[in-house]
Protein backbone atom coordinates (compact mmCIF):
# COMPACT_ATOMS: atom_id res chain seq x y z
CA UNK A 1 0.00 0.00 0.00
CA UNK A 2 1.15 3.65 -0.98
CA UNK A 3 1.68 5.50 1.95
CA UNK A 4 4.13 8.70 2.38
CA UNK A 5 7.93 8.23 3.64
CA UNK A 6 8.24 8.83 7.16
CA UNK A 7 9.54 12.04 8.79
CA UNK A 8 12.88 12.40 10.56
CA UNK A 9 11.07 12.71 13.14
CA UNK A 10 9.24 9.77 13.42
CA UNK A 11 11.82 7.36 12.35
CA UNK A 12 14.68 8.54 15.16
CA UNK A 13 14.84 10.45 18.18
CA UNK A 14 18.01 13.14 18.83
CA UNK A 15 20.35 10.81 20.03
CA UNK A 16 19.79 8.80 16.70
CA UNK A 17 18.06 5.96 18.27
CA UNK A 18 14.95 4.32 16.32
CA UNK A 19 11.79 4.92 17.07
CA UNK A 20 7.67 4.49 17.18
CA UNK A 21 5.77 7.13 15.29
CA UNK A 22 3.53 8.67 17.05
CA UNK A 23 -0.23 6.99 16.47
CA UNK A 24 -1.97 9.34 14.86
CA UNK A 25 -5.31 8.73 17.35
CA UNK A 26 -2.82 10.24 20.19
CA UNK A 27 -2.50 13.63 18.63
CA UNK A 28 -4.68 16.35 19.04
CA UNK A 29 -6.89 17.68 16.11
CA UNK A 30 -9.24 20.90 15.45
CA UNK A 31 -12.71 20.05 15.93
CA UNK A 32 -12.91 20.25 12.20
CA UNK A 33 -10.04 17.77 12.03
CA UNK A 34 -11.87 15.44 14.47
CA UNK A 35 -14.88 15.62 12.01
CA UNK A 36 -12.76 14.93 8.87
CA UNK A 37 -11.16 12.11 10.74
CA UNK A 38 -14.54 10.54 11.96
CA UNK A 39 -15.82 10.63 8.47
CA UNK A 40 -12.43 8.76 7.27
CA UNK A 41 -13.46 6.29 9.75
CA UNK A 42 -17.01 5.81 8.98
CA UNK A 43 -16.47 5.24 5.69
CA UNK A 44 -13.92 2.85 5.69
CA UNK A 45 -16.22 0.99 8.17
CA UNK A 46 -18.89 0.79 5.61
CA UNK A 47 -16.52 -0.54 3.42
CA UNK A 48 -14.74 -3.27 5.22
CA UNK A 49 -18.24 -4.24 6.41
CA UNK A 50 -18.75 -4.53 2.91
CA UNK A 51 -16.20 -5.75 1.36
CA UNK A 52 -13.87 -7.01 4.37
CA UNK A 53 -10.23 -5.35 4.94
CA UNK A 54 -8.48 -6.92 2.14
CA UNK A 55 -11.16 -5.85 -0.56
CA UNK A 56 -10.79 -2.09 0.71
CA UNK A 57 -8.00 -0.36 -0.60
CA UNK A 58 -7.16 3.29 0.90
CA UNK A 59 -8.12 4.93 -2.78
CA UNK A 60 -11.40 3.55 -1.69
CA UNK A 61 -11.85 5.19 1.49
CA UNK A 62 -10.56 8.07 -0.01
CA UNK A 63 -13.50 8.52 -2.70
CA UNK A 64 -16.34 7.63 -0.12
CA UNK A 65 -15.20 9.93 2.67
CA UNK A 66 -14.47 12.65 -0.08
CA UNK A 67 -10.91 13.13 1.40
CA UNK A 68 -7.39 13.66 -0.90
CA UNK A 69 -4.33 10.91 0.01
CA UNK A 70 -2.74 13.94 2.22
CA UNK A 71 -5.64 14.50 4.07
CA UNK A 72 -6.22 10.78 4.95
CA UNK A 73 -2.34 10.19 6.33
CA UNK A 74 -2.83 13.33 8.05
CA UNK A 75 -4.97 11.15 10.71
CA UNK A 76 -3.58 7.63 9.57
CA UNK A 77 0.27 6.23 9.37
CA UNK A 78 -0.96 3.70 7.14
CA UNK A 79 -3.51 1.08 5.99
CA UNK A 80 -3.16 -0.89 9.58
CA UNK A 81 -4.02 2.21 11.61
CA UNK A 82 -7.00 2.71 9.34
CA UNK A 83 -7.97 -0.18 10.31
CA UNK A 84 -7.60 -0.55 14.09
CA UNK A 85 -9.71 3.05 14.40
CA UNK A 86 -12.54 1.11 12.55
CA UNK A 87 -12.38 -1.62 14.84
CA UNK A 88 -12.99 0.41 17.60
CA UNK A 89 -15.71 2.36 15.61
CA UNK A 90 -17.28 -0.57 15.07
CA UNK A 91 -17.12 -1.74 18.37
CA UNK A 92 -18.98 1.57 19.84
CA UNK A 93 -21.45 0.85 17.55
CA UNK A 94 -21.92 -2.56 18.07
CA UNK A 95 -22.25 -1.90 22.27
CA UNK A 96 -24.46 1.43 21.53
CA UNK A 97 -27.43 -0.52 19.07
CA UNK A 98 -27.40 -3.10 22.40
CA UNK A 99 -27.92 -0.54 24.52
CA UNK A 100 -29.62 0.24 27.85
CA UNK A 101 -30.42 -3.70 27.37
CA UNK A 102 -26.92 -4.71 27.63
CA UNK A 103 -26.29 -2.68 30.89
CA UNK A 104 -29.01 -4.42 32.34
CA UNK A 105 -28.61 -8.19 32.27
CA UNK A 106 -28.87 -9.10 36.09
CA UNK A 107 -32.24 -10.64 35.18
CA UNK A 108 -33.97 -13.25 33.04
CA UNK A 109 -36.40 -10.92 31.69
CA UNK A 110 -33.72 -8.70 30.16
CA UNK A 111 -31.83 -11.57 28.94
CA UNK A 112 -34.87 -12.86 26.44
CA UNK A 113 -35.21 -9.28 25.92
CA UNK A 114 -31.04 -8.73 25.08
CA UNK A 115 -31.74 -12.10 22.89
CA UNK A 116 -34.68 -10.19 20.84
CA UNK A 117 -32.90 -7.59 20.64
CA UNK A 118 -29.72 -9.33 19.02
CA UNK A 119 -31.86 -11.45 16.62
CA UNK A 120 -34.65 -7.89 15.58
CA UNK A 121 -30.81 -6.26 14.63
CA UNK A 122 -30.01 -9.24 12.65
CA UNK A 123 -33.56 -8.69 11.26
CA UNK A 124 -33.24 -5.49 10.45
CA UNK A 125 -30.73 -6.30 8.42
CA UNK A 126 -31.89 -9.08 6.41
CA UNK A 127 -29.31 -11.34 8.11
CA UNK A 128 -26.35 -9.50 5.71
CA UNK A 129 -23.07 -8.60 7.39
CA UNK A 130 -22.91 -11.32 10.27
CA UNK A 131 -20.40 -9.63 13.20
CA UNK A 132 -18.68 -6.39 12.38
CA UNK A 133 -15.68 -6.70 14.36
CA UNK A 134 -16.05 -10.59 14.00
CA UNK A 135 -15.72 -10.31 10.06
CA UNK A 136 -12.62 -8.39 10.74
CA UNK A 137 -11.18 -11.13 13.37
CA UNK A 138 -11.80 -13.73 10.48
CA UNK A 139 -9.23 -12.24 8.36
CA UNK A 140 -6.75 -10.10 10.69
CA UNK A 141 -6.41 -12.16 13.56
CA UNK A 142 -3.64 -14.87 12.33
CA UNK A 143 -1.58 -12.10 10.64
CA UNK A 144 -1.84 -8.67 12.17
CA UNK A 145 -0.80 -9.00 15.97
CA UNK A 146 -2.07 -5.37 16.80
CA UNK A 147 -5.26 -5.80 15.31
CA UNK A 148 -5.49 -8.91 17.03
CA UNK A 149 -5.06 -7.29 20.42
CA UNK A 150 -7.64 -4.95 19.66
CA UNK A 151 -10.25 -7.50 18.66
CA UNK A 152 -9.63 -8.85 21.76
CA UNK A 153 -10.19 -5.57 23.73
CA UNK A 154 -13.32 -5.51 21.94
CA UNK A 155 -14.92 -8.68 22.83
CA UNK A 156 -13.70 -8.42 26.34
CA UNK A 157 -15.69 -4.74 25.93
CA UNK A 158 -18.90 -7.02 24.58
CA UNK A 159 -18.34 -9.57 27.45
CA UNK A 160 -18.01 -7.58 30.97
CA UNK A 161 -21.53 -6.49 30.83
CA UNK A 162 -22.76 -9.68 30.11
CA UNK A 163 -20.65 -11.31 32.90
CA UNK A 164 -21.06 -8.41 35.10
CA UNK A 165 -24.79 -8.83 34.96
CA UNK A 166 -24.74 -12.53 35.85
CA UNK A 167 -22.89 -12.05 38.49
CA UNK A 168 -25.36 -9.74 39.87
CA UNK A 169 -27.76 -11.93 39.74
CA UNK A 170 -25.76 -14.56 41.61
CA UNK A 171 -25.25 -12.11 44.00
CA UNK A 172 -28.84 -11.26 44.61
CA UNK A 173 -29.33 -15.09 44.95
CA UNK A 174 -31.01 -15.67 41.41
CA UNK A 175 -28.39 -17.65 40.52
CA UNK A 176 -26.85 -20.84 42.53
CA UNK A 177 -23.69 -19.69 44.42
CA UNK A 178 -21.53 -22.00 42.53
CA UNK A 179 -22.37 -20.27 39.07
CA UNK A 180 -19.43 -19.67 37.24
CA UNK A 181 -20.76 -16.71 35.59
CA UNK A 182 -17.78 -15.93 33.66
CA UNK A 183 -17.94 -19.22 31.83
CA UNK A 184 -21.49 -18.88 31.27
CA UNK A 185 -21.14 -15.26 29.75
CA UNK A 186 -18.56 -16.62 27.51
CA UNK A 187 -20.54 -18.95 26.30
CA UNK A 188 -23.24 -16.78 25.67
CA UNK A 189 -20.77 -14.71 23.64
CA UNK A 190 -19.59 -17.47 22.01
CA UNK A 191 -23.34 -19.04 21.08
CA UNK A 192 -23.81 -14.87 19.74
CA UNK A 193 -20.81 -15.20 16.95
CA UNK A 194 -21.61 -18.73 16.30
CA UNK A 195 -25.16 -18.17 15.47
CA UNK A 196 -24.64 -14.79 13.77
CA UNK A 197 -22.06 -16.29 11.24
CA UNK A 198 -24.68 -19.28 10.48
CA UNK A 199 -27.50 -16.35 10.54
CA UNK A 200 -25.08 -14.51 7.65
CA UNK A 201 -24.67 -17.77 6.07
CA UNK A 202 -28.28 -19.08 5.95
CA UNK A 203 -30.18 -15.89 5.65
CA UNK A 204 -32.34 -16.31 8.29
CA UNK A 205 -32.18 -15.87 12.15
CA UNK A 206 -32.92 -19.58 12.89
CA UNK A 207 -29.26 -20.37 13.95
CA UNK A 208 -28.85 -17.25 16.48
CA UNK A 209 -31.97 -17.27 18.07
CA UNK A 210 -31.70 -21.42 18.62
CA UNK A 211 -27.70 -21.00 20.01
CA UNK A 212 -28.77 -18.25 22.15
CA UNK A 213 -31.83 -20.13 23.70
CA UNK A 214 -30.12 -23.15 24.41
CA UNK A 215 -27.64 -20.96 26.47
CA UNK A 216 -29.71 -19.19 28.25
CA UNK A 217 -31.74 -23.01 29.01
CA UNK A 218 -28.61 -23.70 30.34
CA UNK A 219 -28.43 -20.63 32.41
CA UNK A 220 -31.82 -21.21 33.63
CA UNK A 221 -30.40 -24.77 35.42
CA UNK A 222 -28.60 -22.66 38.00
CA UNK A 223 -31.55 -20.41 38.87
CA UNK A 224 -32.44 -20.82 42.71
CA UNK A 225 -36.07 -21.81 43.47
CA UNK A 226 -36.86 -18.90 44.37
CA UNK A 227 -35.96 -17.64 41.24
CA UNK A 228 -37.80 -20.41 39.36
CA UNK A 229 -40.99 -19.73 40.42
CA UNK A 230 -40.87 -16.03 40.24
CA UNK A 231 -39.54 -15.79 36.84
CA UNK A 232 -41.87 -17.66 34.89
CA UNK A 233 -42.53 -15.08 32.02
CA UNK A 234 -39.01 -15.35 30.76
CA UNK A 235 -39.26 -18.62 28.58
CA UNK A 236 -37.12 -19.33 25.61
CA UNK A 237 -39.69 -18.13 22.75
CA UNK A 238 -41.99 -16.46 25.03
CA UNK A 239 -41.37 -13.48 23.01
CA UNK A 240 -40.81 -14.60 19.88
CA UNK A 241 -43.19 -12.58 16.76
CA UNK A 242 -43.28 -15.94 14.36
Amino acid sequence: MDQPPESQTDRTDRTGAVVEPTPRAARKFTTKGLATRARIVTAAAELVFAHGVARTGIEDVQRRAGVSASQLYHYFTDKDDLIRAVIAHQTDGILAAQRPVLDELDSFENLYRWRDLLVDLQEQRNCVGGCPIGSIAAELADNDPHARADLVDSFERWEAPIREGLARMRTRGDLRPDTDTDALALTLLVALQGGLLLTQTRRNTTPLRTGLDAVLAHIRTYATEQTQHRDTSARPGATDSQ
